[in-house]
C-alpha cells in the first residue's frame, strides 16, 4: 500500500515516515485524535486537550508523554510554566505505510489502528462541516467551500499521474499561504481521495457488453 499522510500541515520540504516503533506509540484512538487536534488547532496543554476530547487531564497527559517519547510531538518551551506544559506537532509531512502482509502481526495491527482512526477523524470533520447550521457559517465561507465527486475510467499510471498533479497544486498553495494571519484567515482542510473501485466495470466496457447482449437477443 502506498504511504498515507497521517497529517499534512504547513511544511512541504520536511517529511517523516513513521517507523514501526512510532506507529505502535501512535496506535491508540486518543493519540491519533491528539495529533490531529495539534495539527488543527496549534499548541495545546493537557487540560485544553482534555476539554476538547472529553477526557481527564491525567489521561491526556499520559498520552502526550507517550507521543513525546517517540518524537511525534514537541514541548513548546517558551509557552510553558512550572505547572503547565504546552505541546505542538512538528511541522512537515508525517506519512506511514498502511498495513501490509510484510509487516509483523503487531506492526500490522498498529498500522491498521492508526489508519482507521485517521480516516475516521477525517470523515467526522467532513460530517461536522456538513451538519453545521448555515447561520453559523458566514456567506463567504459557504461560497468558498468546495466538494467534488466524479467517476472516471483510468489506468493505474493515469491515476498516479493525476495524484501527482494534485500534489503540485496543494504544495504550491502551502508555499503561498503558509503562516498567514489576519482577521479574514481561517484554518482550512484540503483533502483528495483517489482510489480504484475493484467491483465496478469501466463504463465503456459495460456499454459494449450491453450492445452485444442486445445484438444476441
Amino acid at each position: 500500500m502506498t504511504e498515507n499522510e497521517a497529517s499534512r500541515t504547513d511544511e512541504t520540504s520536511e517529511e517523516r515516515t513513521l517507523d514501526a516503533g512510532a506507529l505502535k506509540a501512535l496506535a491508540h484512538p486518543l493519540r491519533v485524535r491528539i495529533l490531529d487536534l495539534l495539527a488543527e488547532r496549534g499548541p495545546q496543554t493537557a487540560s485544553s486537550l482534555a476539554t476538547l476530547i472529553g477526557e481527564s487531564s491525567g489521561v491526556t497527559s499520559y498520552h502526550l508523554r507517550a507521543l513525546a517519547a517517540r518524537d511525534l510531538i514537541h514541548e513548546v518551551a517558551d509557552l510553558g510554566t512550572a505547572r503547565e506544559r504546552w505541546w505542538e506537532r512538528p511541522r512537515g509531512r508525517m506519512s506511514f505505510s498502511g498495513p501490509t502482509d510484510e509487516m509483523t502481526p503487531s506492526g500490522r495491527a498498529a498500522a491498521q489502528i492508526v489508519e482507521d482512526e485517521f480516516f475516521r477523524n477525517r470523515h467526522q470533520r467532513l460530517m461536522d462541516h456538513l451538519h453545521r447550521p448555515q447561520s453559523q457559517v458566514p456567506q463567504e465561507w459557504r461560497d468558498a467551500a468546495h466538494h467534488v465527486t466524479t467517476m472516471l475510467d483510468m489506468t493505474a499510471a493515469q491515476l498516479q499521474e493525476l495524484g501527482e498533479r494534485i500534489d503540485v497544486v496543494i504544495d504550491e498553495a502551502v508555499q503561498l499561504y503558509r503562516d498567514q494571519s489576519g482577521p479574514d484567515v481561517r484554518r482550512v482542510t484540503i483533502r483528495a481521495d483517489l482510489f480504484d473501485l475493484p467491483d465496478a466495470r469501466p463504463r465503456a466496457a459495460a456499454q459494449h457488453r450491453t450492445t452485444e447482449t442486445e445484438e444476441l437477443s
